[in-house]
Order: C-alpha cells, then sequence, then structure tokens
C-alpha cells in the first residue's frame, strides 16, 4: 500500500520523500486547490520529477480545480508540459479539465480528486469507464462504504486521506469563503471561516452579540477536529486500498517529515504482525494540531467530529530548526525559532531509532563565537561528542 504525502514546496517534498513517503502530491503555480501554498515553478517541477524518480518515489500534481471558462485556454499548455517532464499522474475534479487531460496529455495517468465527491461505487464506475487509473475516494466515507466500492470496481486503485485537516462542508467544495471574502476555496483560495468564531446578532442591535454556545469560549459551530486513522491502519490495509494520503501542503516539513515517518513506520510493523506502539502514536501529538477524530470511518457522530470551543491548533512541540551540515563533533543547525544554552532539545531523523535529546551546554554562531541563545535565521553550530545522521530535525517540548 502505498504512503502518500504532501508536498507544498520544493523543500517540503524532498523531506517528505526522505521521511518515507511512496509518493508525493504538488502543484505547480495554478490550477491546484492550495493557491497560497509555496507550490513549484516549471522549473522547481523539472527538479521535482528528476528527485523523486532518482529516489524510485512518484510524484502526482493536482489540477484539481473547477475550471472557469478563463482558465480553459491556459490548461492545454501546462498539461503538456507536465507530461514532457514525466510526471506520474494527475489529480483532478472537473470533466472539462479532465478531459482537456485525456487530449493533451494522454500518457499522464488520471486520478479522480476527492473534491469531485465520489461517494459510490456506480460513480466510481463511471469514472473507470472514462479512462481514470485511480479514484480519492471522499472522507465522507465510512469502511464499510469502502469495502462495497472495492468489491464492486476491483481493478481501479482506490485512495483515502487517514490524516490531517477535515473540511465543514462536502469533501471541501465549500462557497462559504466566496460568499464572506470573495476567495472561492474551489479556485485554491480558501480563507478557512469554518475556523472563525461566530456569535448571533439581533438586527437592531448589530454590535450586540450573544453566544451560540454558553460558555467562556465562544462559538465555532463549523470547526471540525483533524482526522487520524493510524489506529485504523490494519483494517485500511486489509480492505485492499491502493493508497493513503496525508494532508498538509501547508503545514511545516517538520509536520510532514514526523507524520510520514510515523505512518511508514506503523505500516511496516502491522506487514510483520506487530502492535504499533503508544509512542510511535505519541509522534502525532508532537506535531502542530488539532484535536483528532476517526471522521466517518465508523460511523459519523457530530459530537466526536467538531470541537467548538476553539479553533486554535495544539502545540506542545515547537519546530526549532534543521541540521544543514554536520561533522564528527559538531553540529550546524539553521534556526527557525529561540532556544537557549540549558534547554533540552530532541532532534528527529528518517529512522526513528536514530532520534536523541540532548541538553544544550554550548552554542557558537556562524563566527564561531560562544553564544547564550539562537536567533531565528540563522546557523549555529553545536559540539556534540557522536557523529549525526542526515536530515535532521530539531524540536522543543514548550509545555515543560
Amino acid at each position: 500500500m502505498e504512503l502518500l504525502s504532501p508536498a507544498g514546496d520544493l523543500h517540503k517534498l524532498k523531506y517528505a520523500v526522505l521521511y518515507g513517503a511512496d509518493a508525493v502530491y504538488t502543484a505547480g503555480t495554478q490550477f491546484g486547490l492550495r493557491a497560497k501554498s509555496g507550490n513549484l515553478t516549471r522549473e522547481e517541477l523539472k527538479q521535482a520529477v528528476e528527485f523523486c524518480h532518482n529516489k524510485k518515489k512518484k510524484i502526482y500534481i493536482t489540477v484539481n480545480i473547477f475550471a472557469h471558462n478563463k482558465d480553459i485556454d491556459k490548461l492545454p499548455d501546462y498539461l503538456q508540459f507536465l507530461q514532457l517532464i514525466g510526471v506520474d499522474a494527475f489529480i483532478i475534479s472537473d470533466p472539462g479539465v479532465f478531459s482537456l487531460a485525456r487530449e493533451f496529455a494522454p500518457e499522464i495517468p488520471i486520478h479522480i480528486s476527492t473534491q469531485a465527491n465520489v461517494t459510490s461505487w456506480k460513480s466510481a464506475e463511471f469514472w473507470f469507464q472514462q479512462g481514470a487509473k485511480r479514484i480519492i475516494l471522499a472522507r465522507e466515507l465510512s469502511i464499510s462504504e469502502i469495502k462495497k466500492i472495492r468489491k464492486k470496481i476491483p481493478d481501479i486503485e482506490l485512495e483515502i486521506f487517514v490524516h490531517g485537516a477535515m473540511c465543514i462542508s462536502y469533501s471541501g467544495r465549500c462557497l462559504l469563503s466566496s460568499f464572506l471574502n470573495n476567495r472561492s476555496a474551489n479556485q485554491g483560495y480558501c480563507t478557512q471561516p469554518c475556523r472563525w468564531e461566530y456569535g448571533l446578532a439581533e438586527k437592531t442591535r448589530p454590535n450586540e452579540f450573544f453566544n451560540l454556545e454558553e460558555d467562556d469560549y465562544g462559538s465555532y459551530i463549523l470547526n471540525s477536529k483533524d482526522l487520524c486513522l493510524l489506529d485504523k491502519l490494519s483494517e485500511i490495509i486489509d480492505t485492499g486500498l491502493d493508497s493513503i494520503k496525508i494532508e498538509g501542503r501547508m503545514k511545516s516539513h517538520y509536520y510532514v517529515a514526523n507524520v510520514t515517518r510515523t505512518y511508514k513506520s506503523a505500516i511496516k510493523l502491522i506487514s510483520e504482525n506487530e502492535k504499533v506502539p503508544n509512542n510511535l502514536k505519541e509522534e502525532l501529538n508532537k506535531v502542530s494540531h488539532r484535536h483528532y477524530t476517526e471522521g466517518f470511518f465508523d460511523s459519523f457522530d457530530s459530537a466526536t467530529t467538531q470541537f467548538y470551543e476553539s479553533s486554535t491548533y495544539i502545540r506542545d512541540y515547537q519546530f526549532i530548526g534543521e541540521i544543514v551540515n554536520t561533522n564528527k563533533k559538531s553540529i550546524f543547525i539553521a534556526i527557525r525559532a529561540k532556544f537557549n544554552v540549558g534547554d533540552e532539545i530532541e532532534i528527529i531523523f528518517p529512522d526513528m531509532n536514530s532520534d536523541l535529546s540532548l541538553e544544550i551546554s554550548n552554542l557558537y554562531n556562524e563566527e564561531g563565537e560562544p553564544i547564550s541563545f539562537t536567533k531565528p535565521n540563522t546557523i549555529v553550530r553545536i559540539d556534540i561528542d557522536k557523529e549525526i545522521p542526515p536530515y535532521g530535525i530539531v524540536r522543543k517540548n514548550i509545555r515543560k
């Protein structure tokens, strides 16, 4: 079963692959549903394809907007470019874009986006008959519904989301952002109004707000928890799905790396008939996240999928830097956030067995001068008495 990870930019793409993804999904600067993500220029897309293929990994490109007339004339050239550089699949929602892809890039397989709302075996059959290779099923399906689709249409690949943000609207097809902010979620510009706090106002008293929930927090009536199906992986594998997907192209490369390696490790343990330990599950609490839910997997219950008190993230750990160079006695860290001499930090690696914790006893700036704390956007040196593997990411427990 393929593990598919998000890649909001080229840097995140590389870390997703290095930390265990079998494939990544990303976008160019147009026609994807994460317009505010870093995304990749045409030159970066070429580099990304080369990097993934050199690592024997796959790369899928989202072309999953719901196209308007203004988009149609621009799409053929872009699709032909993606075919030329050898991407492994398109992710498409719109039948018009699907038709253009079949015409102008016929060599590239098409995966039907979750935005297309495939919720039945008959819909899956329709797309299969049109020539789609894979269906990314709607998040609103239970495992029993997924099993039926697998049984009815055995020759099409099936993919589901297993981790990340959920949307209040059906598979993300939302008009609320357009209505309130004139920025269309279906064109990639969602402003996430489902995460805002709402109140009730009487027409003649516009500045007097009444809480919809009588508590001290406010009313986040549309706010969904984050999906986490780590505990359901055995059942997912037994269903015969072809790919599981992590949401998060807007998240940091620390988030992408740690969630990827956690699911990768869990898949390996299950394949060896071993139990997934609690310390592995705990890694998912060490990235920025909302309260977790298993969504629609068994059955839908709004009490377990929505969180009405706040839309803020839970951040027990802070991503504070990445190792950019090492030698036999020192590590060099590109700093993202402040830490001090005397602090305890953790360094994670693609192989979890290499993770380590250490108390900072020395810090040096780029000129080799001793310092007592770090500053963002600098590089610091820490002397250490052991060799460190490459691609380490540094974090700190901020709840201690």
